[in-house]
């Protein structure tokens, strides 16, 4: 007698009420009742709290909503099959990380590196042997846990992280931690998971084997901040790794402020000038018109004692040396 059909998809409840207090989340895509039975029971009995989908689209659905620890992927199945389903996992960066073991009879060498070629880390043959998937899960989930503690550590430390792959068809990220995700939009106006182009220009002179400098971009609209990328190298995946750091120069226009008795914007204008741009640029950046951050520059002359933007980049710069000697 088999074993009760676990819970379809649709079914299964709010996903924000998941138990993730177990021994991890996992997701079986087969279209097979009887198989779906049979591991559910199994990895219930485990202590794995346990999603289920029956095709293809489901199980997309599934894995980018709940973001599971582990995808149990049955290889053949109607419509998109596994090997889709394992590529699409892979092309987006919220599911790229999670690790797909393939449950598949074909075992033919073709097949079998099929299954690799799609994104899998393992697979599994069928008639499936319950004792010998939980052992291959394990170890590919703790390899799976340790990389994504390592991504959220850089992000708690302020710096984001992310991968992106360059070679044949159209460049794409193939993963980003949480912070890498929120900070793309925001400096660069770029839509969410879509790489930016000045990020694209960038990785490009790299892929062509020039020195490139670290990259850096200011927010819209916000003076004081800016986005520096620097160039780590690339994957084993041959995917170029990017470190992100949000520097913020606030401390450096609130010590021309408190130091020459600035108003914001005026202490806003020197630090601009004294890094080298035009009224047109500190415009751009402050959103204000040249004639505007000309006027505010001639008060900021009037407080400094000085007739020149070289002498008042000066004065900015070496009392700022004196506030902050370290």
């Amino acid at each position: 007698m088999h074993s009760p059909r676990p819970t379809p998809p649709e079914a299964a409840g709010p996903l924000d009420r998941l138990d993730r207090s177990r021994a991890g989340l996992v997701l079986i895509v087969d279209d097979v009742p009887d198989n779906l039975a049979l591991l559910h029971d199994a990895l219930d009995a485990a202590g794995y709290t346990v999603l289920v989908a029956t095709d293809g689209a489901s199980a997309l659905l599934r894995a980018a909503q709940a973001e599971p620890d582990i995808v149990l992927l049955d290889a053949v199945m109607p419509g998109l099959d596994g090997f889709e389903v394992a590529r699409r996992l892979k092309a987006g960066p919220e599911t790229a990380h999670i690790p797909v073991v393939f449950m598949t009879g074909l075992t033919d060498t073709e097949h079998v590196l099929a299954a690799f070629e799609a994104g899998g880390v393992d697979y599994v043959t069928k008639p499936i042997r319950p004792p010998e998937v939980l052992a291959r899960m394990a170890a590919h989930m703790q390899a799976a846990r340790q990389a994504r503690q390592a991504r959220n550590a850089l992000d708690a430390y302020g710096h984001a992280t992310l991968s992106l792959r360059l070679g044949p068809g159209q460049p794409r990220l193939t993963w980003q931690t949480p912070l890498a995700r929120r900070w793309l939009p925001d400096y660069f106006g770029s839509a969410v998971d879509e790489v930016p182009a000045p990020l694209l220009a960038w990785l490009a002179q790299a892929e062509a084997g020039r020195e490139v400098r670290p990259l850096a971009t200011r927010l819209p609209r916000d003076g004081a901040r800016q986005l520096v990328c620097t160039l780590q190298g690339r994957t084993v995946d041959e995917d170029w790794l990017v470190v992100l750091r949000e520097v913020n120069d606030a401390a450096t226009v609130e010590a021309t402020m408190q130091a020459f008795g600035l108003t914001l914007r005026e202490s806003e204008v020197l630090y601009w000038v004294a890094k080298g741009k035009t009224n047109r640029d500190i415009g751009d950046i402050l959103g204000s018109s040249p004639a505007t951050v000309k006027k505010h520059l001639e008060r900021v002359y009037e407080k400094l004692g000085v007739e020149t933007r070289t002498a008042a980049a000066a004065l900015a710069m070496q009392r700022v040396r004196e506030l902050n000697p370290a």
